[in-house]
């Protein structure tokens, strides 16, 4: 049996736009985890930065541009690799485009975010969602 971490990486497309950051609502929760970041595994021979930017695509039909990693972690609650990725929208309107996976699309500002998310962010994201979530 594989370990989770010893599973891909997955990677977390952080957007802020307009003071907001999108969320998506899973279909299948993971864990205690439903509400996330656009993101998903890492293919062979992907950086995280694309990961970020081709999942974000995937599942909510945004066009983004990675901008900078925030870091990497081994997720507490699923185990498995974490790359978070600041990307800026280049074109596109978020919806749900990944009907099997994703079940709901939101821009939240910080009121919303911690309504929806009732757990701490690894701290380099939580840093950069206070410098720009109104």
């Amino acid at each position: 049996m594989t370990r989770q971490s010893d599973a891909p990486a997955v990677a977390a497309a952080i957007i802020v736009r307009r003071g907001k950051v999108l969320l998506i609502r899973r279909r299948v929760a993971e864990g205690e985890l439903l509400w996330t970041f656009p993101g998903g595994q890492v293919e062979l021979g992907e950086s995280g930065e694309q990961a970020a930017v081709r999942e974000t695509r995937e599942e909510v039909g945004l066009d983004v541009t990675a901008v900078k990693a925030l870091g990497a972690r081994i997720h507490p609650a699923t185990g498995r690799r974490m790359i978070y990725v600041v990307c800026e929208t280049v074109a596109g309107t978020a919806r749900v485009a990944d009907v099997e996976e994703v079940a709901e699309v939101e821009w939240c500002g910080r009121t919303r975010v911690a309504e929806l998310v009732p757990f701490s962010f690894f701290a380099p994201v939580q840093a950069h969602l206070d410098e720009h979530l109104t």
